[in-house]
C-alpha cells in the first residue's frame, strides 16, 4: 500500500512538473512572438479607464492575438500604469512592446495646418471637416464668431490666428487649436511690433496686423514682401489711398465670383481702398510671419506703385506714367 502511495505521488509530481514546464514554455513562446500587427501597423485608441483585461480583450477583437492566462501573468509580472491615448503599434512589436508603448503617454499626432492667406472662415472650414477634433465651436454661423472673438478679447476674429502647422491628440478640440493659433499669432505680431522701423506708418499692432494681411495677400513671394510693404507704407504716408484689390474682393464677401468689375470698384465700402483712404477696419487674412516681419520693416525705395508682370511677380514703378505703361504690357501679354 505504501509502495502504491509512493507510486501515485511521484507520478503526480511528475505530471506536475511535466506541465509547469510545458506551461512555462508555452509563456515563453508567447513572449517571444510578435502580435498580428500588419506590415502597414495600425493606431490602437486606449479610452479612459480600461483595466488590462479590456485592453487586452480589445487587442483580442482586432484580431493581433489571441487572450488568455499569458496576458494576465505578463501584466502581473510587469505591471504598468497605461495612459489614455492613440498609440501607433507596429508590425514586429512583442507583448511587452505593446505593454510598454500603451503606458508610455507617447500618443499619436495628428495635425492640421492653417495656409497663409487664408480667412477665418477657410480657417473655420477646416476645423469643421476635422474628423478627429472634438467639435466645439458652431464655427458656420456668424454669431459664433462674435463670440470666438469676444473670448479671444479682440473686436473681430479675422486676421488674429497664426498660420502653421499645429500638432494635437484626439480628445483636443476646435477651441483649443483657437486659442494655441492666437496665442502664437500675439506672439509674433508683438515681435514685429517691438522690433519695427520707428517711421513706419501703423498707430498700433492691431494696425500693424491689418497691413500684413494685406501684403500676405497681394504676393506669395517672399522676396517682393518688403517692396511692397514699402509701397504701401510711402503711399500712406503721402495720404494716397492704397488701391489694392484684394481688400475690394473681401469686402464684396459672398458675391466675389472671382472678378472685380469697375462698379465694384466704385462701390463704397469700409474694405474699398479705392474709395476710402487708409487701412480696412480689420485684417482681410491671416498674415505669416513674413507678411508682419515686412509691415514691420519695409522696404526703403520710391515706387508708389506695382502691378502683375504675368510670371507670378509685379512690375513696381515710381511714377503713374511708368505704371500705366506696365499696366498696358501685361494687358497686351494676356
Amino acid at each position: 500500500m505504501t509502495k502504491k502511495i509512493l507510486l501515485s505521488a511521484a507520478l503526480i509530481l511528475l505530471l506536475s512538473g511535466a506541465a509547469g514546464w510545458l506551461g512555462w514554455e508555452r509563456y515563453q513562446q508567447f513572449l517571444h512572438t510578435p502580435l498580428n500587427i500588419p506590415g502597414e501597423g495600425l493606431v490602437f485608441n486606449l479610452e479612459p479607464g480600461a483595466s488590462g483585461a479590456e485592453i487586452v480583450r480589445q487587442l483580442g477583437l482586432l484580431g493581433l492575438t489571441r487572450p488568455g492566462w499569458e496576458w494576465r501573468i505578463l501584466m502581473r509580472l510587469e505591471p504598468h500604469v497605461y495612459q489614455v491615448g492613440e498609440y501607433r503599434l507596429e508590425a514586429g512589436m512583442l507583448p511587452e512592446d505593446v505593454l510598454r508603448s500603451l503606458s508610455s503617454g507617447e500618443v499619436v499626432q495628428h495635425r492640421i495646418t492653417l495656409v497663409e492667406g487664408w480667412t477665418f472662415r477657410q480657417f473655420a472650414a477646416a476645423l469643421r471637416a476635422n474628423e478627429v477634433l472634438e467639435h466645439e465651436l458652431d464655427l458656420d454661423a456668424g454669431p459664433q464668431w462674435k463670440l470666438v472673438a469676444e473670448a479671444l478679447g479682440v473686436d473681430h476674429p479675422e486676421g488674429w490666428f497664426l498660420p502653421e502647422t499645429y500638432q494635437f491628440t484626439r480628445g483636443d478640440s476646435d477651441r483649443d487649436i483657437l486659442a494655441r493659433a492666437h496665442q502664437s499669432m500675439k506672439t509674433e505680431l508683438e515681435k514685429a511690433w517691438s522690433s519695427r522701423d520707428l517711421d513706419v506708418p501703423v498707430a498700433s499692432p492691431y494696425q500693424m496686423l491689418i497691413l500684413a494681411s494685406i501684403i500676405e495677400k497681394e504676393t506669395a513671394l517672399n522676396e517682393e514682401r518688403g517692396r511692397i510693404a514699402g509701397v504701401f507704407t510711402r503711399r500712406l504716408k503721402e495720404k494716397m489711398r492704397l488701391q489694392t484689390d484684394p481688400t475690394v474682393i473681401y469686402g464684396m464677401g459672398e458675391s466675389y465670383d472671382g472678378n472685380i468689375r469697375r462698379k465694384d470698384l466704385q462701390a463704397d465700402t469700409p474694405y474699398n481702398t479705392y474709395t476710402r483712404h487708409g487701412l480696412p477696419p480689420t485684417p482681410i487674412a491671416m498674415p505669416g510671419r513674413a507678411s508682419l516681419m515686412a509691415a514691420a520693416h519695409p522696404e526703403e525705395g520710391e515706387a508708389l506703385y506695382f502691378v502683375a508682370n504675368g510670371n507670378g511677380g509685379h512690375t513696381f514703378s515710381a511714377t503713374l506714367e511708368e505704371h500705366q505703361a506696365a499696366v498696358r504690357k501685361l494687358l497686351e501679354r494676356n
